[in-house]
């Protein structure tokens, strides 16, 4: 099950369980798209070099059961500066 993570592990923008433009990778690094296409190298995952995906969107109903993660990942990656 995939963790949802609450927010840009570049910019720290929140990414709600429902946001449209949360990406991650294989292994759930998790990027909002405007980051992955303007400030990634290769629109890659700066962790893995992996592809970046829409992170799917898990039914609200099942968020209950199942909740999205709420540890923040943020990384010092050179090309991300400030939000």
């Amino acid at each position: 099950m995939l963790a949802l993570r609450p927010n840009c592990e570049c910019c720290d923008k929140d990414l709600p369980p429902d946001a449209p433009d949360a990406v991650i990778c294989s292994f759930e690094c998790t990027f909002c798209a405007d980051c992955a296409e303007h400030r990634l190298p290769g629109g890659r995952c700066p962790n893995c070099g992996g592809e970046l995906v829409r992170r799917p969107i898990r039914p609200a109903d099942r968020l209950d059961k199942f909740p999205p993660s709420d540890k923040r990942v943020v990384k010092a990656h050179g090309f991300c500066g400030s939000a």
